[in-house]
C-alpha cells in the first residue's frame, strides 16, 4: 500500500531480491534486502522546482563554476572554464567502445542551457533538472528538507510492487508496441527514431506511473542516490557516462582497476539515451557508477524523507 502527500508517496517497507543475475556484471549477484518505509518525490525534480531552489538560496552549481587549476596541474585550461557533459550525436555508425564520440564537455552547459549556451529552459519548466552533480543535489535535498534515497529505497521503489519481471511493468520492453519510459529507439549513437516522441528529456509524468504511483523511475534521466558505488561482484564499465572532471572525496569506494580513482556514487533509472544496441539500463536493477566531479545532459535526481 502507499499514499500521497505534497507530491510525496509513502513506499511501506519490506524486503526484496535486489539486482539480476541476468545482465550486466555490477548488478550481480541479486541478493535480498530489507528496506524500511520512506516518503519518496512522485517524479524527478524538475527545472521549475530547481530555479526555486536556486532562487532561495543562491545555489551556483558545480558546472556554473570553474574547476581550481591547482587541482589539476597540467590540465588543458579549456577543460576547467565552467562546462558540463553534453551528448553529441554521431554523423553515423561508429565504434560504441569509444563513448568521447558522443559525449563532449561543453564550456556554458549548466542547468540552465542544457544542450551548450545557447539553448535554455524557457520551454521546459516541468522537464527534470539535468546538469547538476552530487554535490547540487544534495544541496537541494537539504534545503526541502529532504534526503537522496539510498539505492535499495531507489530499486525497491522503481519496482513498484512487483515480484520479479525484467522490466518495472513486466517481461517487454514495449508491450503491444506502446512505450511506457522514455529511453532511445533506433540505433545509439547516430539514430534516434523518436518512436516514443522525444529526442531529448520528457516532461515529468508524460508516461504511466508505476504501481507505486511514480513517474519516470526508469528511463527520461539516471538519478543521482547516497550511496557509494560498490561492486555486488565482479566490475564491469559504465555504459552511458565519462570519466569525472574534478576530483572528489578519497573516502568513496572505487571499482578495482579504475585509473582514474574518481569517488563515484550510484546512479539509477537509466535515461533517453538508453538504447537496445547500447545500454540496456532502463530496468530496475540497473546501476552505474557516475563521478561525483561531473554533471551531464541525463543525469537528474529526486528526494526521500524517512518521517513518517
Amino acid at each position: 500500500m502507499s499514499r500521497t502527500e505534497d507530491g510525496m508517496t509513502w513506499i511501506e517497507g519490506g524486503r526484496f531480491l535486489m539486482g539480476s543475475n541476468a545482465h550486466y556484471a555490477e548488478e550481480a549477484p541479486a541478493h535480498e534486502v530489507d528496506v524500511a518505509g520512506f516518503w519518496i518525490d512522485r517524479d524527478p525534480v524538475t527545472n521549475a522546482q530547481f530555479a526555486r531552489f536556486v532562487e532561495a538560496t543562491g545555489h551556483v552549481t558545480l558546472a556554473e563554476r570553474p574547476a581550481d587549476p591547482a587541482q589539476y596541474p597540467g590540465a588543458d585550461p579549456a577543460m576547467l572554464v565552467p562546462a558540463s557533459v553534453v551528448f553529441i550525436p554521431t554523423a553515423g555508425p561508429i565504434d560504441l567502445g569509444n563513448p568521447y564520440a558522443w559525449w563532449h564537455y561543453v564550456a556554458g552547459a549548466d542547468w540552465r542551457h542544457p544542450r551548450g549556451p545557447e539553448t535554455g529552459i524557457e520551454a521546459l519548466a516541468d522537464h527534470p533538472v539535468v546538469h547538476v552533480a552530487f554535490e547540487d543535489a544534495l544541496a537541494y535535498a537539504q534545503w526541502a528538507g529532504k534526503s537522496l534515497p539510498t539505492e535499495a529505497e531507489w530499486e525497491f521503489a522503481a519496482r513498484g510492487g512487483r515480484v520479479g519481471g525484467e522490466f518495472a511493468w513486466g517481461d517487454e520492453l514495449a508491450p503491444g508496441g506502446v512505450h511506457l519510459a522514455n529511453t532511445w529507439q533506433g540505433e545509439f549513437p547516430w539514430q534516434n527514431l523518436r518512436e516514443d516522441g522525444h529526442q531529448w528529456t520528457s516532461p515529468v509524468g508524460a508516461y504511466p506511473p508505476n504501481g507505486h504511483g511514480l513517474h519516470d523511475m526508469i528511463g527520461n534521466v539516471w538519478e543521482w542516490t547516497q550511496d557509494w558505488y560498490q561492486l555486488h561482484a565482479s566490475a564491469a564499465q559504465g555504459c552511458c557516462g565519462p570519466r569525472g572532471r574534478r576530483q572528489g572525496s578519497a573516502e568513496a569506494s572505487v571499482a578495482d582497476g579504475d585509473p582514474a580513482r574518481v569517488p563515484r556514487r550510484v546512479t539509477k533509472g537509466g535515461s533517453h539515451l538508453c538504447a537496445p544496441n547500447y545500454c540496456r539500463r532502463y530496468r530496475p536493477a540497473a546501476r552505474m557508477a557516475q563521478p561525483v566531479d561531473t554533471s551531464t545532459c541525463h543525469l537528474g535526481f529526486r528526494c526521500v524523507s524517512r518521517e513518517r
